[in-house]
């Protein structure tokens, strides 16, 4: 069944569902569409285009579900009937968890006791108001009942009577009206004498007293108060928002030129259920003309908001899998997000598990969103003070909730914000400046050497493993959970990782650029999955490490950008193609905090605003985490106190101490083997362009000199000796 578009006389007309008020917003004042109402129309001009059901039976049987809106059947909030087969929760979502529970019932005592205070502070002024619509309903209804004693409604008859000169029928209704006059006047006597006795009855019992004048007067107020007046006034102010309807709809899709009323096979027709009721918005599938597509909804989405009358971040639509032409509008009622989804549901602090996606927040309809960690690599680009870290940081507490899975953190910037996460990391290091654990760029280049090694031989063995153990060889849950095995899942995080690209040293660079390019190109399907943070996504370096920059930011699977400066940087840290595909985190408002696109995660590109987890949600979450960890034997590394994970040698003495006697320059390639098989256990992976690198830093130069008959780069005695005399004290 079909919905198409005819063209109908219809005025086009913006209704507000909330009655005005004293205390309600202005109106922001007429439009030009307000003015004149399809009630009162005596003619209806050709504006817009109606659209009806080809099935009104059908119709018919769904009236009960809410207003109809020309032809439309407003169907109850979460009624998707486009999802079939879906099963909705049967325990309502808010009370799944202890956290978002007391989160609902906070938000409510809360919403409440504000409606308490604001209107015990006005009580008095309500007071007044009341007492004064009370006399005025008391003289009202004195009023009313003097004119039902004196039989008024006759009247008009008398009077006909007497301008006719009909002096027979004059009297004969003067006559009945004396008589039914004397019968009312002993009821209202007796009406009146009640009245009496009951207040001398009352005057005696002060609570009989105040029962009668809190039951009579609210309702003399009330009757007496002017029409379209409250005594009280909003203490929260009513939601105001565009009542959708087809016809806005067809409104707003022809003035962006996606189709035309007139010409054949252009108009805009709509797949059935038609317009309905979708949470606090409302959606309709649209199929567009023949030869028009989603691409062409995406590039014309301001025209839309335009037409529809709302703002751009009230409008969005998503592909139909059935046909390129059709899409689902949905607009929203008010903008979904500036409205905060509340805290992680990881305060309940208990266990996760890596193999199931992390729930990171909601999308613009109030949907759950997760993220996807195994197997996958995930970039995150923002602005500064945006919520980049705060999303890093939350993918990083569910993986920390995993006991199972193995952790390493890096943080360039050396925030606080990742230090609690000293707890349970295996591998950790904060900013770029020496700590007491050492160089945080040696350890980086250590960790990402331990990593790599893991990575490569993880394939082999998986690759050994015995079909039954391992059927694809791929990791699995129970071999990443089998000590036997020794490989778990594990978790690279690094916040600003640009910085890592920069250091002062430009071999350490490039041997982090090509470390990381190895990872996020192999190590997601070996189980070793990444999530890096970025604020600067355009790039950084030059020569061979801007271009494994941009060869590791090009290879995440999945990107979530926050607010961004231009649409170019968006696409940076979305993917190519995303400004084209409509999707452009530069128009995201600079009041969205924590609010971003994902792409990449699902088959959905979804704007997601993300649960908040703070610096004392973060240390809570973790504590716990380490908690579990203790009691399933898998805390590592630097948690477990591990810290040196080898012996902290002085590489400038190391250095001096591989010469031979008489031996005045040694190539870096000949030193790192020297250094590799003199001192295993501290230089086993060293190459050559780390050693030069180290060496260099206490001011060597790495100068040119013959080794069998070759010209090489490496250090001369000397100058290491040189070195070593000019540090000491």
């Amino acid at each position: 069944m079909r919905i198409n578009g005819t063209p109908k006389p219809l005025a086009e007309v913006v209704r507000l569902p909330v009655a005005s008020s004293p205390d309600a917003p202005a109106d922001p004042g007429p439009r030009a569409e307000d003015a004149q109402a399809p009630d009162t129309a005596p003619e209806m001009q050709d504006t817009s285009y109606a659209v009806t059901l080809d099935d009104p039976d059908e119709e018919s049987n769904d009236t009960a579900a809410g207003p109809v809106l020309s032809g439309t059947v407003l169907r109850p909030a979460g009624d998707d009937t486009s999802t079939e087969g879906a099963r909705r929760p049967i325990v309502p979502p808010v009370l799944r968890d202890r956290v978002t529970f007391k989160a609902a019932v906070r938000k409510l005592v809360g919403r409440w006791l504000h409606i308490t205070g604001y209107h015990a502070i006005r009580a008095p002024w309500y007071s007044v108001k009341m007492t004064g619509y009370a006399l005025v309903g008391t003289g009202k209804l004195a009023a009313k009942q003097v004119r039902w004693w004196w039989v008024l409604e006759q009247e008009p008859l008398r009077q006909a009577a007497a301008s006719k000169g009909d002096a027979d029928l004059w009297l004969k209704l003067h006559r009945e009206a004396t008589k039914v006059r004397t019968g009312r006047g002993l009821a209202v006597l007796a009406e009146t004498a009640l009245l009496g006795l009951g207040a001398v009855y009352l005057a005696g019992s002060p609570w009989g007293m105040a029962c009668a004048v809190v039951i009579t007067v609210p309702l003399l107020a009330r009757y007496g108060r002017p029409a379209g007046r409250n005594i009280a006034g909003h203490a929260v102010i009513p939601s105001r928002y565009r009542v959708i309807t087809h016809d806005v709809v067809l409104r707003a899709y022809y003035a962006a030129k996606l189709g035309h009323p007139d010409k054949p096979g252009q108009q805009v027709q709509f797949a059935a259920p038609g317009l309905a009721a979708d949470g606090d918005g409302s959606k309709v599938t649209v199929d567009l003309p023949y030869g028009k597509g989603f691409n062409d909804v995406v590039q014309a989405k301001d025209a839309l908001a335009s037409g529809l009358d709302v703002a751009i971040s009230q409008v969005f639509v998503s592909r139909d899998a059935t046909s390129h032409r059709r899409h689902t509008l949905w607009v929203a009622n008010r903008d979904p997000l500036a409205v905060p989804v509340g805290r992680t549901p990881l305060l309940r602090c208990k266990p996760t598990d890596i193999w199931e996606p992390a729930p990171v927040g909601l999308d613009e309809r109030g949907r759950a969103v997760v993220v996807p960690l195994l197997w996958n690599s995930t970039m995150v680009g923002a602005q500064p003070r945006q919520g980049k870290t705060f999303f890093a940081r939350l993918l990083a507490l569910y993986a920390a909730l995993d006991p199972y899975v193995r952790l390493s953190v890096f943080d360039a910037s050396g925030k606080p914000d990742w230090r609690k996460f000293a707890l349970v990391a295996h591998q950790f290091s904060s900013g770029l400046v020496m700590t007491r654990d050492g160089d945080p760029v040696e350890l980086l280049i250590e960790a990402l050497r331990e990593l790599k090694a893991d990575v490569q031989d993880r394939y082999q063995r998986l690759s050994d493993l015995p079909t039954d153990v391992c059927p694809e060889g791929k990791l699995t849950r129970d071999i990443a959970r089998d000590p036997k095995y020794g490989m778990p899942v594990r978790g690279v995080f690094l916040d600003e990782f640009q910085e890592y690209y920069d250091t002062p040293d430009a071999e350490a660079n490039k041997e982090i650029a090509s470390l990381l390019l190895f990872l996020v190109k192999t190590a997601p399907a070996a189980g070793v999955f990444m999530v890096d943070a970025t604020q600067k996504p355009s790039g950084i370096g030059a020569g061979q490490v801007a271009t494994s920059f941009n060869s590791f930011r090009d290879n995440h699977q999945a990107r979530f950008s926050l607010r961004t400066g231009s649409w170019q940087v968006s696409d940076l840290v979305l993917g190519a193609g995303a400004y084209s595909e409509g999707f452009d985190s530069s128009l995201l408002l600079p009041s969205y905090k924590g609010v971003g696109i994902l792409r990449g995660a699902s088959d959905d590109t979804p704007t997601v605003r993300s649960h908040l987890a703070d610096a004392e949600d973060a240390e809570k979450i973790l504590n716990a985490a380490r908690e579990i960890r203790e009691r399933t034997g898998t805390l590592s590394g630097h948690a477990a106190g591990d810290r040196t994970a080898r012996q902290v040698r002085d590489v400038l003495a190391d250095a001096h101490a591989m010469f031979m006697p008489g031996e005045g320059f040694l190539p870096w390639q000949e030193l790192a083997v020297r250094l590799a098989d003199k001192l295993p256990a501290s230089y086993g992976d060293l190459t050559a362009e780390a050693i030069s690198a180290q060496v260099r830093s206490f001011g060597v130069p790495s100068v040119n000199g013959k080794r069998d008959g070759q010209v090489l780069k490496g250090a001369k005695h000397d100058a290491i000796q040189g070195a070593l005399q000019a540090r000491t004290p």
